[in-house]
């Protein structure tokens, strides 16, 4: 299986448990990496024949600034599920990043990394 990967996409969201998270909001990043076949599209140089990340790219950034949800975890799969419905996408690895996390401890950053697969 091919890889087409985005890195650090940054997106403001108004995710967490805490009020100070809703109110405020932080700035996340994400992170795809999609499995999928890339031959035809490469074939016939063809566009409509893989994901088009550009597109992809603007969709995740719609659900990071949409509906805010209390964990990382949803956030991913959420972001995971909108990838899987892309046809050619047949997995992907999400990483969401939130290196502004509410921890009193010094730290550089917390992230969630899920798998999914097409079933």
């Amino acid at each position: 299986m091919d890889r087409v990967t985005v890195r650090g996409l940054r997106i403001r969201g108004h995710h967490g448990v805490f009020a100070r998270e809703r109110e405020e909001g932080q700035t996340f990043l994400v992170d795809l990496s999609l499995g999928l076949d890339t031959a035809p599209a490469a074939a016939g140089d063809d566009l409509a024949k893989t994901v088009h990340y550009g597109v992809l790219a603007e969709q995740v950034a719609a659900v990071v600034s949409g509906e805010p949800v209390d964990l990382i975890e949803t956030l991913a799969q959420r972001i995971a599920d909108t990838c899987l419905g892309h046809e050619v996408v047949e997995e992907v690895e999400v990483t969401v990043h939130k290196p502004d996390a509410p921890i009193t401890v010094p730290f550089d950053d917390v992230t969630v990394t899920i798998i999914r697969r097409r079933s």
